[in-house]
């Protein structure tokens, strides 16, 4: 039955709009009952450790962590080295690292030197356009891109690369995060100074000197010299993981022990991945423990012994070891796991640090109470936007200007510029959907595996899809709530 004036219409909404406010304050004590558990392991696809007879490892933050104290050594270097032979100017030496400026999964574009956020479905997440260290206008942002849709020709390659046309570049490694940042710094310097310069040339350039610093092996004698500063996460937990499914190096000797070649059964370095997985020319060499190059054919892969560069066609050549038995863990979703799970069948695991921090925000009550409202008003706007007469819609305005406040609220929660590395205002971003393509499983650290034993399966949460009816139980999967793990530690090696 419709109302007779515009002040009965005007007072039912808001009589509904109090009431399913009401009710959403009732539901937040039991949701906030129902955290989640940091330490948990989420499934993208089922997967039973049963299974695994081979664990594969990448190094860099999978099993070596760093302190930020890095990303400012890494972006003090490449700066020096776009001043010192680059002839960059004098002046970028007044910007200093700032580990929270950035986060990772952004697109760059290289030809508008525009840093962004963009969702699985292509688009970009406007308020997260960054051209220097300035957000970009939204209106500005659409005129540019004619909407905010990025077209798939111009988007990054499989690899995340820019390149063959593409003028998208998607960082993706935790390392890049001083190079999206040395970005930023230098155009901002341009833009305030009104120098002209060429795009394009200046995201070479950086990529360049960015890479002199890990090439050159700056980086790594900076952390052999300071390995204490540097601060690689050696604690315990990561210890016993390894000896739990064990199967010329300062990095492995701290994190491990001098020993730490006995709980592997191969070591490769310098792998130069992802052409490791696809590039079948280069053939392994045998380093000494003094760092040597040897000549001789390799017709074994020996335990104990290290191996440089190689391919993954001879690798499986030589150890037969194929298919879904091998799980492997790595950090970087494109050159770590993408190959192995689409050409090759393995098993795969993402060590994703900043789920740890985005898990613990969302444990919050601010966040529970933000998240819960926005659901609920978002569900009322969708039903009471067929009321369009124009008391109506003056309510139903203010509800979606205070819905726009709550979405950017949530965004500043965790990451002023660029919000969370898994989701835009409600989309799953680009790198939320790699991940979930490329990843069986994923978790903020290795000695999340502690907390299950090795006959433990992984089964993904049935969430609804859009056109499913939510009628089995609440969509939170009791591994990840906050419930003691029911652990059964094994002493055995390796499986």
């Amino acid at each position: 039955m419709c109302t007779s004036s515009s002040e009965d219409k005007t007072s039912w909404l808001w009589s509904i709009y109090n009431e399913t406010k009401q009710q959403t304050q009732d539901l937040i004590p039991v949701i906030s009952n129902n955290f989640v558990n940091p330490d948990t392991i989420f499934a993208n696809n089922q997967m039973s450790l049963q299974d695994i007879e081979i664990y594969g490892f990448d190094y860099d933050y999978t099993l070596a962590f760093y302190s930020s104290h890095l990303h400012t050594l890494i972006f003090n270097i490449a700066r020096d080295i776009l001043i010192d032979e680059h002839r960059y100017p004098e002046g970028l030496k007044e910007y200093d690292y700032m580990p929270n400026f950035v986060i990772r999964g952004l697109h760059y574009d290289v030809q508008k030197a525009l840093l962004m956020k963009i969702d699985a479905f292509h688009y970009i997440q406007l308020g997260t356009v960054y051209r220097g260290l300035n957000p970009v206008p939204e209106k500005e942002v659409i005129a540019m891109y004619e909407g905010s849709h990025v077209p798939l020709e111009i988007m990054s390659d499989f690899y995340g690369k820019s390149s063959h046309g593409h003028t998208m570049k998607q960082f993706m490694d935790i390392f890049s995060l001083p190079e999206m940042t040395l970005l930023s710094c230098v155009n901002d310097y341009f833009l305030k100074h009104n120098i002209d310069y060429e795009p394009v040339h200046l995201y070479k350039d950086v990529k360049e000197a960015i890479g002199d610093v890990h090439v050159r092996g700056i980086m790594y004698r900076a952390v052999e010299a300071d390995i204490v500063k540097i601060n690689i996460n050696a604690h315990k937990k990561k210890m016993h993981t390894l000896l739990r499914i064990s199967t010329k190096d300062r990095g492995m000797n701290y994190i491990v022990g001098k020993d730490w070649r006995d709980l592997f059964d191969v070591v490769i370095v310098q792998a130069d991945k992802p052409g490791f997985f696809n590039d079948r020319r280069k053939p392994f060499r045998r380093v000494t423990d003094k760092g040597v190059l040897l000549w001789d054919r390799i017709h074994h892969l020996e335990k104990g012994q290290i191996y440089k560069q190689g391919n993954l066609y001879e690798f499986l050549r030589l150890t037969g070891w194929r298919g879904s038995k091998v799980l492997y863990f790595g950090d970087h979703i494109y050159s770590d796991l993408a190959d192995l799970t689409l050409k090759h069948g393995w098993r795969t695991g993402a060590i994703i640090p900043e789920l740890r921090k985005e898990i613990k925000i969302m444990n919050t009550e601010e966040y529970v109470h933000t998240m819960t409202w926005l659901q609920a008003l978002t569900g009322l706007l969708e039903q009471m936007q067929v009321h369009r007469d124009p008391a109506s819609q003056t309510v139903i305005q203010q509800w979606i200007n205070e819905r726009e406040e709550m979405r950017l609220r949530t965004k500043d929660i965790f990451n002023a510029q660029f919000g969370s590395l898994f989701r835009t205002y409600h989309n799953p971003t680009y790198f939320s959907r790699r991940l979930s393509r490329f990843a069986d499983i994923y978790m903020p650290s290795l000695s999340c595996l502690l907390n299950y034993d090795l006959q433990h399966t992984f089964y993904p949460r049935r969430t609804p899809l859009q056109h499913e009816s939510p009628i089995w139980p609440e969509q939170t999967s009791t591994g990840a709530m906050n419930i003691p793990f029911q652990s059964h530690r094994t002493t055995t090696g390796s499986d």
